[in-house]
């Protein structure tokens, strides 16, 4: 951990912090958080990858951890970091990528790979497959109390977040997100509430990571997160041809909640998903969870590196 190098680049008007390590003239790897992560989830990958010689750079989105968020006026979504991520590479005098991801970072990876096809050499998701990009129907599909309802309105995840601090917020959401099942309230509590005091932190996550996600958010808080992803779900970006055509690894844990979404399953075991994805592969991790990255990074680490050795130029 002490050889990642922090720095932060100022782009549309924003100073956005970066983590890095690993030698400038390597080919670069750049990984893209979700929620509630930041670029400490990738510690692990990081570190491995830059030891089999690659550059690796994990940026932190705008209003997420240490870096800046945007102002409190101003609408946002995911195209406005699309816009950010290319920027810094610019900036950096980067031109050509691999991207990993996870969760909502998706979704600006994929729109980059559409958009820019020839800056990214390869993709590696963890978790979520691409899809076409129309609206999602959970919201409908699942119950009033479901996480991602509960976090589209407006005020109700800022009043349920502000009962506690911010450690235990965290705390309750690592908890949830590392089940198999997906985060669903009763009508008469919140989505804080389904974790109770004496619930455990999964034994792979340890107070000290706690403890440095908490330092992060308490600098950034909530409100830029639960814009996006939460609150950016109908964003429309005018896509002509949905298709990734670059080489993608799609790795998922057994376990993953995520997989109980509606259809999600079904899409990726029927083999559609390699219709939106021609050069895809499937890696599945027994018992992996949502943030299997941090769960089994050994067996992470193996999987991003055997596809970066591949398909690396």
């Amino acid at each position: 951990m002490d050889r990642i190098v922090h720095k932060f680049v100022e782009v549309n008007g924003l100073k956005l912090h970066i983590a890095e390590i690993g030698s400038i003239s390597s080919p670069v790897v750049v990984f893209l958080h979700g929620f509630p992560e930041i670029w400490y989830s990738w510690r692990h990958q990081m570190i491995a990858v830059a030891n089999a010689g690659y550059r690796t750079i994990a940026p932190d989105f705008r209003g997420y951890g240490l870096s800046d968020p945007s102002p409190a006026t101003e609408e946002i979504g995911f195209s406005d970091l699309i816009d950010d991520l290319l920027a810094v590479l610019d900036s950096l005098g980067i031109d050509k990528i691999s991207i990993v991801v996870k969760d909502f970072g998706v979704r600006p990876a994929f729109l980059i790979a559409l958009r820019c096809p020839t800056r990214v050499t390869g993709l590696i998701s963890l978790g979520v497959p691409h899809r076409p990009f129309k609206p999602r129907t959970y919201h409908i599909e699942l119950p009033e109390g479901f996480y991602i309802n509960r976090w589209r309105e407006p005020g109700r995840a800022e009043a349920d977040f502000g009962r506690f601090d911010v450690k235990t917020v965290l705390r309750n959401i690592y908890i949830l997100f590392s089940r198999s099942e997906i985060p669903i309230a009763n009508e008469d509590q919140e989505v804080m509430d389904i974790v109770g005091p004496s619930a455990h932190l999964p034994s792979w996550f340890t107070d000290d990571d706690l403890s440095a996600y908490a330092a992060l958010y308490e600098k950034s808080g909530f409100l830029d997160p639960l814009r996006v992803p939460y609150r950016s779900s109908e964003e429309k970006y005018h896509i002509d041809d949905p298709v990734i055509k670059n080489p993608m690894l799609l790795i998922i844990g057994e376990k993953d909640y995520f997989l109980k979404f509606p259809g999600v399953e079904n899409f990726i075991k029927s083999g559609t998903v390699k219709q939106f994805a021609f050069d895809l592969e499937i890696e599945y991790v027994s018992e992996g969870s949502h943030f299997v990255q941090e769960q089994f990074p050994d067996k992470v680490n193996q999987l991003i590196l055997a596809f970066l050795h591949k398909h690396s130029s």
